[in-house]
């Protein structure tokens, strides 16, 4: 196994898995939390999820399974430079969108609309749901059994109050500690991911132009660039060349502003990275210009109305299949409507985030159209 500096996470020294298991002959523990992953049946789903246009609209658009292997490229390759564990990083990169609904972000508020006096719903902890309870992959154990390292990684944000009831893996909520360094650079290298392929997604939608986009200095300052280079190159190349190249100005911005405050605070152990300020981030001018970014994806792209219609489709889908489910637990699948005697509104809400964008317009079909062929 490659070597990590001492404040990487130790997979030798893993704080363990929920069920105890013999270590792996030939791969490391987080190598083995990445295998059982990619091969769980919400990462396949995934394919069939949206990022921002829904699956079924154009083939080369961005789905969260897309979404999710560009965020662990980025994330394994700034992990290998600042000497961490690739395979955690890895890991917690391909896992943490597991547990999104179908209609990205609009079917998430759909469902935590649904859902808000039964405890909410939100997609971090439903990964962290989906990993620990829903797959169902073993005869030992209910989950994945992942790694508290992982684990954590996954959990990106939540209340003290749901914390608490999490365990350990809730613990650094309460106490106000960080997480691993690898967990941090998943964060990120999710932002930077999102950001760029959004940009790539809208131009070639057609929803953004890239008269729209050069009042964005960073987009700008890189486009410039690329026609010195290329002055034959045809726009599609040039924005190719502008986010390739924006991609790698914030990546090294990371690793150089992450380096800088590593030494500055010179952790020695994993426990030190715990007990630091957050150590993984950008420069302040780079945070000030992806701030400016992504407020622009939000006025222009996200709130593009074309992009708030099939929001809205999406949340009443959701909805309408939640309000079904919920007032008639017989139109469940029988796994469900078991579960659903302990906890219906949990079932249901389980059934449902698990849907893909197309199978969840088949549902809607089957139960409220007539002619469903």
């Amino acid at each position: 196994m490659p070597s990590v500096a001492p404040y990487a996470a130790q997979a030798a020294n893993s704080r363990g898995r929920r069920w105890p298991e013999s270590p792996a002959k030939t791969r490391s523990e987080f190598q083995r939390d990445r295998d059982r992953v990619i091969h769980c049946t919400a990462f396949r789903r995934l394919e069939y999820k949206t990022q921002v246009f829904v699956n079924h609209e154009g083939d080369l658009f961005r789905t969260r399974l897309t979404h999710s292997i560009e965020v662990a490229q980025l994330a394994r390759s700034v992990a290998r430079q600042l000497e961490l564990d690739e395979d955690l990083a890895e890991a917690i990169s391909l896992a943490h969108d597991l547990g999104h609904t179908p209609f990205g972000h609009a079917g998430q508020d759909a469902l935590n609309a649904c859902m808000r006096e039964h405890g909410g719903f939100e997609h971090n902890l439903q990964s962290l749901r989906v990993v620990d309870l829903l797959e169902e992959r073993y005869g030992a154990f209910d989950g994945l059994n992942l790694t508290f390292e992982t684990r954590e990684g996954i959990l990106k944000h939540c209340t003290a109050e749901i914390a608490a009831g999490l365990g350990d893996v809730g613990r650094r909520f309460i106490e106000g500690t960080r997480p691993s360094l690898e967990a941090q650079i998943t964060n990120l290298a999710d932002e930077i991911a999102y950001n760029n392929h959004d940009i790539d997604d809208g131009l070639r939608s057609g929803l953004l132009s890239v008269e729209q986009m050069r009042s964005v200095e960073v987009f700008d300052r890189f486009f410039r660039e690329s026609i010195h280079l290329f002055p034959q190159a045809v726009e599609r190349r040039l924005v190719n060349e502008t986010v390739r190249r924006m991609i790698n100005f914030l990546v090294q911005d990371l690793v150089a502003t992450t380096h800088s405050n590593l030494c500055a605070a010179d952790p020695r152990s994993p426990d030190d990275v715990r007990s630091a300020p957050t150590l993984v981030a950008h420069s302040a001018t780079v945070a000030a210009e992806t701030l400016t970014l992504k407020r622009f994806l939000r006025d222009n792209l996200y709130q593009h109305y074309l992009v708030q219609r099939m929001s809205s489709k999406g949340r009443r889908i959701v909805s309408d299949l939640f309000d079904a489910f919920y007032g008639d637990v017989r139109l469940l699948p029988p796994q469900y409507q078991a579960k659903a005697a302990e906890n219906r509104p949990r079932a249901v809400a389980d059934y449902i985030s698990g849907m893909t964008d197309r199978y969840a317009m088949r549902e809607h079909r089957r139960l409220f159209t007539v002619d469903d062929r």
